[in-house]
């Protein structure tokens, strides 16, 4: 298993899923074309996708998802709350939507999924677990981490966790007080501090990579979210990579019992 994330941030989120023939996407905040240039560098084509996981309905997670999915069939599953939405706002999605069970493993060609809660800001949120040759986990946009997330991710291969922004930047910084408000709250977003103490965990239930996402361009940097999370890891060996807002960032996904070592970004 490969994962390649494409755009993570505020100005839009999307990650693809490669293992053996099946291509698969977690969330479309980017447009078709941009989307599209990606998987070629790949050597990929939109046509090869199989289908379009959604964590939740906020723009930076579905803006290109309408213009993806223009001109043929491609399956955009999601939970039923998330799913409502979605329709709410694309209803042109109709025929292309599967309404997926929280908490119950289903399949998408060589891939096993199950879909977990996350607590954010709408009313329905989920992360991914992810299960081929490896094990990913996805979780973005939550502002804890709850019972159900920890055991959803713990013992994960590879886990992509959010860490969007440091405290005292947020607190001190130009935000109005009432977006720094939600932000802060348990269904907003995760702090580094949170984040990093949550890393731990997995590093210790045998996750030996980290992936920090969904960071803020105002109120964090890259280096504040690496120097916290890797303080929080001490001497352990789990590999700790930061998503870029725009770019590639590629990794392999593979089961402890198959590698010594964590692979090296491929780009």
């Amino acid at each position: 298993m490969r994962i390649h994330v494409f755009a993570s941030g505020s100005s839009g989120n999307c990650l693809l899923l490669e293992d053996r023939e099946t291509l698969l996407l977690i969330d479309a905040g980017i447009s078709r074309r941009r989307v599209a240039a990606a998987l070629k560098a790949l050597g990929f084509e939109l046509e090869q996708i199989c289908g379009v996981l959604i964590t939740h309905e906020h723009s930076d997670h579905i803006s290109g998802l309408l213009n993806l999915a223009k001109g043929r069939e491609l399956p955009v599953y999601a939970p039923h709350t998330v799913a409502s939405r979605l329709l709410g706002a694309l209803p042109l999605l109709q025929d292309d939507l599967r309404i997926i069970p929280v908490g119950e493993p289903f399949r998408i060609g060589q891939l096993l999924v199950t879909a977990f809660h996350t607590s954010h800001d709408t009313d329905e949120s989920v992360g991914y677990r992810v299960e081929g040759e490896g094990v990913y986990a996805h979780a973005t946009d939550t502002g804890c981490v709850t019972e159900e997330m920890r055991q959803m991710l713990l013992g994960a291969d590879t886990v992509l966790l959010e860490s969007n922004h440091d405290e005292d930047m947020l607190r001190y910084g130009p935000y109005p007080f009432y977006l720094k408000k939600r932000i802060l709250s348990a269904r907003g977003h995760l702090s580094n501090a949170d984040c990093a103490s949550f890393a731990r965990e997995l590093a210790e239930s045998g996750t030996r990579q980290i992936i920090l996402a969904h960071l803020s361009r105002e109120n964090n940097t890259p280096q504040k979210a690496m120097e916290e999370t890797s303080r929080a890891l001490g001497g352990l060996s789990t590999a700790l990579f930061c998503a870029p807002v725009l770019g590639c960032l590629s990794l392999e996904v593979e089961n402890a019992e198959h590698k010594d070592t964590a692979e090296e970004p491929l780009c």
